[in-house]
């Protein structure tokens, strides 16, 4: 994050862990964050934040509890998404998938509100790159 460009492939490459995202560059108060993901995620809510997605290799579904009732978005590669703020949502990957979200420092993954949040989900505000 020193002013040089981000190979995201090579961040990506640099950890194995899933459902852990990894700080690649900050754009004003807004990190840019890439994790592998695999399975569920948690149920959870980011009260005053919009959350943003793009897949960049494999397929995200994300399911949202809106006030006209629950639905899933599938977004394939090269698909971007954004769960608006105070929505409850709760991100799967049927396949290894590798996706970058963008949201404030300091914004937790696991949202405001959640679920029990299971071991194999990091519970950060995101990781630096080694």
């Amino acid at each position: 994050m020193s002013g040089e460009p981000v190979s995201l492939s090579a961040a990506l490459a640099s950890f194995a862990a899933l459902w852990s995202p990894r700080i690649v560059t900050t754009v004003n108060d807004y990190d840019v964050r890439v994790a592998k993901v695999e399975g569920e995620h948690v149920w959870h809510v980011h009260e005053g934040t919009d959350e943003f997605f793009l897949v960049l290799d494999g397929e995200l579904h994300i399911a949202l509890r809106e006030s006209a009732g629950e639905r899933t978005v599938v977004l394939p590669k090269g698909s971007a998404f954004t769960v608006p703020r105070g929505t409850e949502h709760k991100p799967y990957a049927p396949v290894p998938t590798e996706i970058l979200v963008l949201e404030p420092t300091g914004t937790l993954s696991v949202g405001d509100r959640h679920d029990d949040v299971p071991d194999h989900v990091d519970v950060t505000t995101g990781h630096a790159l080694l």
